[in-house]
């Protein structure tokens, strides 16, 4: 088994040089891929192990022409060469020291290898705000470390060879490292939650975790996305989805609505418990505050300035769902939940006083007319083999979460689809 030592060789000898040494002096086997994308008129004093035209090979392109069409054939054929490594058990991890282009190629590659994999990124780039939102696409959903190098990695000096070796050393601590595996000898459950219903989510781990490993996803947009890669892999046997308000953000514009259309669906293909709750879907997350006072198109299109609205702080403001938006997404939420191939392992556990601490009584958000609105849709479109309980709490209670765990058991209890 190997580390994959990945940069270009033009640009970065002497660093991918020294990181190579590290690693090997540490007792590990190395794979030095060289990605470079040039034309050629800087020859390297070392050989790689994988040549950009072995890349190219890969993917089955000619690598000669424009920088642009280099850079996505190389992508490609880094992609493709990692992922055969990894499938054959020959690679212990990936690391890379690059630029901006070579980040971008070196990412492609490291998105596709399983959770787990040691996967360091050493760059100048990745930090450049300009450049967030690109990167924030990786990092936001993967395990991947990122040591910004605060000066450029070519050539050597004291700085980059800190870096250099602190990138060599970290990947060796990663690979040397026992770790337990991912399907563990307790069932692994899916949870998601957020500061509105933590409480929910406490309490409900509290029932569950003598049997079961519950992992939580942060449901703010991000979290939500790591589920759409994370879930379809079955590494989960249930999904209990407290917090789904990610789907009613993305109906209706809220923050947290990047994990996009397929947010509810990411478990329907699946025949394995789902746990559905209405967690969040009487919020609108609009923050910063700052948007109220111009021509923000959520602000102004849905008249957010004139509903109640709850300052965290002045980043995190959340505005209160109308009815004719709860009605809206219990309908919507409805469409998804009956596309799941097995409903009866599918149970819909929806509390009457509350979706989250800022929509109970005496809360800052209350309003039962539209939590009712969302409720009445809601069940009114489900099929009816999809089992909903009605529960006389708040998501936070203790009762609810008895509720929850109940049904989930009831779900295990149902025989698989497939069976």
């Amino acid at each position: 088994m190997s580390i994959a030592v990945v940069g270009m060789l033009d640009e970065r000898e002497p660093a991918l040089k020294l990181i190579r040494e590290q690693i090997e002096r540490r007792g590990h086997k190395t794979l030095l891929i060289d990605i470079t994308v040039g034309t050629g008129a800087i020859v390297p004093s070392i050989k790689a192990d994988v040549t950009p035209a072995d890349l190219a090979a890969l993917a089955d392109k000619d690598a000669a022409g424009s920088v642009k069409a280099a850079t996505s054939i190389m992508a490609e054929g880094l992609t493709r060469k990692i992922l055969e490594l990894s499938r054959s058990g020959e690679l212990q991890g990936m690391i890379a020291i690059t630029g901006m282009t070579g980040a971008l190629i070196s990412l492609a590659a490291m998105e596709q290898l399983p959770f787990g994999i040691p996967k360091v990124l050493i760059s100048s780039t990745t930090a450049q705000p300009t450049h967030a939102g690109q990167f924030a696409n990786y990092f936001a959903v993967k395990d991947i470390t990122v040591m910004n190098t605060v000066v450029d990695t070519v050539g050597m000096n004291a700085l980059v060879r800190t870096v250099a070796l602190n990138g060599a050393n970290a990947i060796c601590g990663m690979v040397e490292s026992e770790l337990p595996p991912l399907e563990g000898a307790r069932p692994a459950i899916a949870i998601t939650e957020f500061g509105f219903c933590d409480k929910g989510a406490h309490y409900i781990r509290e029932l569950l975790e003598e049997r079961y490993d519950l992992v939580s996803f942060h449901a703010t947009g991000l979290g939500d996305k790591a589920l759409l890669d994370l879930v379809p892999r079955g590494i989960f046997q249930a999904f209990i989805d407290l917090v789904p308000g990610a789907f009613s953000e993305y109906l209706l514009g809220g923050n947290r609505g990047i994990a996009g259309p397929d947010r509810l669906n990411v478990a329907s293909k699946l025949s394995i418990p789902y746990v559905f709750c209405p967690g969040g879907f009487d919020l609108i997350s609009c923050g910063p505050i700052e948007r109220k006072n111009g021509n923000d198109p959520l602000w102004t299109s849905r008249k957010l300035a004139e509903r109640k609205l709850y300052l965290q702080d002045s980043y995190r403001v959340q505005a209160r769902m109308n009815p004719e938006e709860a009605e809206y997404v219990g309908l919507s939420a409805a469409d998804r939940l009956n596309q799941y191939i097995d409903k009866e392992r599918v149970k819909v556990v929806i509390p009457l006083s509350g979706f989250s601490s800022l929509g109970i009584e005496g809360g800052p958000l209350h309003d039962t007319i539209s939590d009712k609105a969302f409720r009445v849709a809601l069940t009114g479109r489900l099929d009816p083999a999809i089992e909903t309980v009605e529960v006389d709490a708040d998501i936070n209670s203790p009762v609810f979460a008895r509720a929850v765990a109940d049904a989930l058991l009831r779900a295990f209890s149902r025989r698989c689809v497939a069976e």
